[in-house]
């Protein structure tokens, strides 16, 4: 009997199977329906012997130090603070939009209290911010919305921005100074030996079984267990009941090429031109030293696995609806992205984790009446969220 049943190997199951096992000594089963633990922070070396991200670029960063010091627990880090260029009219410029984006785009040399008088000269006044649309040409007018925002927007969620809920957009800033990080967030670093490492010594405990290939239907009437924590798609978990709830999802295409460095950044956006939105060079985020270099692209797609919840308002009225079973379901217990239909980074999924387990230990407490329950301290999620737009990833 296993006090715990974990779908999926994730952040969210992984750092609930470590604490469940470690601190509270409980048996875990963690199962998978993929053939490996990590979910999509999963890093392998690839045939050249280069470390690649499966599934497209993962970069951590956090402002919360408990995050940061509880991962610490499984991994050294290399110091990384990233940066993104963009193909716009011909250049590769700064994304976010900073001081060198203007001044290399249009020519001009242009100060920083220059650029703060530009941008206010070309947005657009807009009443009431609701969609992405309405973010972007209210700080820096059409002419930006339409170089950087509208097509990618397009490429990447198959909507028009005037479609999307204005927290598309708001993930990314607009810059007066030359601060080219794409991230300024208190802890910006990669795991040293990759994030499959780093989850391998997480799910390194006697109490915790781990089993891969696995779908929780196969198993779930047959292997006995106390309770449940469910990180996949809460809609699948209901048997679509109400409706799929809708996705974005992404075809990644691998290559290696036979030279050191390719790329001018770690990651180049292409708002305009072709039909990925986006390069990264696995080398550029690792710091791997190899004679070859291995790029992912990405390109967006309407089915497949699902990757980003689709921030219109008739989707979260159809997850509410999904949360209020999740809610009256006993001993099942919904974290991460999809089980909660957010759009979380990981730094979050792993806090969402940590509170939830608080919860659970708390819930435990309070059956045995001489322990007095722990109250009073704001959670992880809430310290974390909401989250400043200039710490957010598009």
């Amino acid at each position: 009997m296993f006090d715990y049943l974990i779908v999926g190997a994730g952040f969210a199951g992984s750092v609930l199977a470590e604490r469940l096992a470690t601190r509270s000594n409980k048996k875990v089963l963690i199962i998978d329906k993929r053939n490996h633990i990590a979910g999509n922070a999963y890093d392998h070396y690839n045939e050249e012997g280069i470390l690649v991200h499966k599934y497209g670029p993962h970069i951590f960063h956090t402002n919360s130090k408990d995050v940061f010091e509880y991962l610490s627990n499984f991994t050294e880090w290399r110091p990384y603070e990233h940066w993104v260029l963009a193909s716009v009219d011909g250049q590769h410029v700064p994304i976010p939009i900073n001081l060198d984006t203007i001044n290399k785009l249009y020519g001009t040399n242009m100060t920083s209290f220059e650029v703060d008088a530009f941008f206010e000269s070309q947005a657009e006044a807009v009443p009431v911010i609701r969609t992405s649309e309405d973010v972007v040409v209210s700080k820096v007018g059409r002419e930006l919305y339409e170089k950087f925002f509208r097509n990618y927007t397009r490429k990447q969620w198959g909507l028009d921005p005037s479609e999307l809920d204005k927290s598309v957009t708001s993930r990314v800033p607009t810059r007066t100074n030359r601060d080219r990080r794409y991230f300024t967030d208190t802890y910006q670093a990669m795991p040293l030996h990759g994030y499959t490492k780093m989850f391998e010594k997480m799910l390194d405990h006697p109490n915790i079984k781990v089993m891969l290939n696995v779908d929780y239907h196969e198993i779930i009437n047959v292997i006995p267990f106390k309770e449940m924590i469910f990180t996949g798609p809460v809609d699948e978990y209901f048997d679509y009941k109400f409706g799929k709830l809708p996705y974005r999802s992404l075809e990644f295409k691998h290559e290696t090429l036979n030279k050191e460095q390719h790329l001018e950044a770690p990651v180049v956006n292409y708002p305009n031109e072709h039909l990925y939105t986006r390069i990264t060079e696995f080398k550029a985020l690792t710091g791997q030293q190899h004679p070859k270099t291995s790029l992912v692209y990405e390109f967006p797609r309407a089915e497949g696995d699902p990757y980003y919840p689709i921030p219109k308002p008739e989707n979260a009225e159809l997850y509410n609806k999904y949360k209020k079973l999740a809610d009256e379901t006993p001993n099942v217990h919904f974290v991460g992205r999809l089980a909660t239909y957010k759009y979380y980074n990981m730094d979050q999924v792993v806090a969402q984790a940590l509170t939830l387990y608080k919860k659970l230990t708390e819930k435990s407490e309070e059956a045995q009446p001489k322990k007095p329950a722990i109250t009073g301290s704001a959670t992880l999620m809430e310290k974390l969220l909401p989250r400043d737009p200039d710490k957010q990833q598009a």
